[in-house]
């Protein structure tokens, strides 16, 4: 009877353990550090973005893996709520928006990892992304490009890895300054 409680505790404490490192986000009781950057965050946000499919380059990647960093790229901007719109690569919508940068991602190099072995030890099985990502505004005028990492090293899927990179995206966009829509280089015409 003693051993049946002693090893259900250990399950209990084993599952909590893993819960505690899937979550995404923070821990309830943390606060988040505010930027006090008010004209940063104007400029950006009088900004739209179209996000472009991911290119594999010349790696073998998973297709599901190209789609999974391209939604969670889209829910990642979205939630950050930095550009007033949002689109999807070939939405129509787009070419009516003045103000719009197209965000590229190309995967530089991908590790692929195991559940497995990350379940067994913490010190194997990582899944690894890198990328480099570019904004461009519509005539093609390089505004940001950065390389940006995404990874799942402990418990979670293989596919968690993509969710990790579009946060980093994410948060890099976020941090970066972004011309003001009035200077002349930053005013885009719609081409027909």
């Amino acid at each position: 009877m003693r051993t049946n409680k002693c090893s259900s505790l250990i399950a209990f404490v084993a599952a909590l353990v893993a819960m505690t490192f899937s979550l995404p986000g923070r821990m309830p009781g943390q606060t988040t550090s505010a930027k006090s950057d008010s004209t940063s965050e104007k400029s950006a946000t009088q900004w739209s973005v179209q996000i472009e499919q991911v290119d594999s380059g010349n790696l073998e990647l998973a297709y599901s893996f190209q789609i999974a960093i391209y939604e969670n790229l889209v829910d990642e901007l979205k939630k950050a709520k930095q550009f007033s719109q949002v689109f999807r690569d070939g939405d129509l919508k787009a070419s009516e928006v003045p103000n719009l940068l197209m965000l590229k991602t190309t995967v530089e190099k991908y590790t692929p990892g195991s559940e497995t072995q990350r379940a067994v030890t913490t010190v194997s099985g990582a899944t690894k992304l890198t990328v480099r990502s570019q904004v461009l505004t519509r005539e093609g005028k390089v505004v940001l490009e950065r390389t940006v990492n995404g990874n799942v090293r402990f418990f979670g899927s293989n596919l968690r890895a993509t969710h990790n990179l579009a946060r980093n995206i994410a948060k890099t966009l976020k941090e970066s300054s972004w011309p003001d829509v009035t200077e002349p280089t930053a005013t885009l015409s719609v081409q027909p």
